[in-house]
């Protein structure tokens, strides 16, 4: 049940535009959680920490369902139910079973998203288009290095032919160089 210190529950006061626009899972589970907690404090002599578990199993709930976790990452998970009511998985799993159905029955209920995941997808469109992005670079990068290998293999063998020519001095003679007619002609023109 959500309450702020010293106020009454949501079901008891005023409602304002905010809670309008509560989803109704997130007010179902605030009254389901209310009647739970009751039916504990009743019978709290047998369990005396029932009512205070269930209280904040509900308020984790709800905080789920509308999109505002305190203490987990928002997935509609028991992970993050059970992180968000600061207790152990099991006790959802295995003590208090009707909690975690009434869960898993108004997460399939909700319409949306909640609003921790409103920018998700946007973020998670850009993301992969930034890795295919980055894909393609690391596929040219890797041709040019391929390319780039084999440059350097052609220049190792053509120098290791150079030295073998160059004789018994070890000096590299240069070829001479051809002159080439001007541009545009054949021959020049006086």
């Amino acid at each position: 049940m959500t309450t702020e210190p010293g106020s009454a529950p949501v079901s008891e006061r005023e409602l304002t535009e905010d809670d309008a626009a509560l989803p109704a899972a997130a007010g179902i589970a605030e009254t389901v959680g209310r009647v739970y907690t009751m039916a504990a404090d009743a019978a709290a002599s047998a369990h005396p920490g029932d009512a205070a578990e269930i209280r904040a199993i509900t308020d984790a709930m709800v905080r789920l369902l509308i999109g505002t976790p305190l203490h987990s990452d928002g997935q509609l998970t028991i992970k993050s139910l059970a992180e968000e009511a600061g207790l152990k998985r099991n006790k959802l799993t295995h003590k208090h079973t009707g909690l975690k159905d009434l869960f898993y029955a108004l997460v399939r209920m909700q319409d949306a998203r909640p609003k921790a995941f409103d920018g998700l997808k946007r973020q998670n469109e850009e993301l992969k288009t930034r890795l295919s992005g980055l894909r393609d670079e690391h596929n040219q990068l890797r041709l040019d290095v391929k390319q780039m290998a084999r440059v350097v293999h052609v220049l190792e063998v053509e120098n290791q032919q150079l030295r073998q020519s160059a004789g018994k001095d070890g000096v590299v003679r240069a070829l001479p160089v051809q002159q080439r007619p001007p541009a545009g002609g054949r021959g020049s023109r006086s």
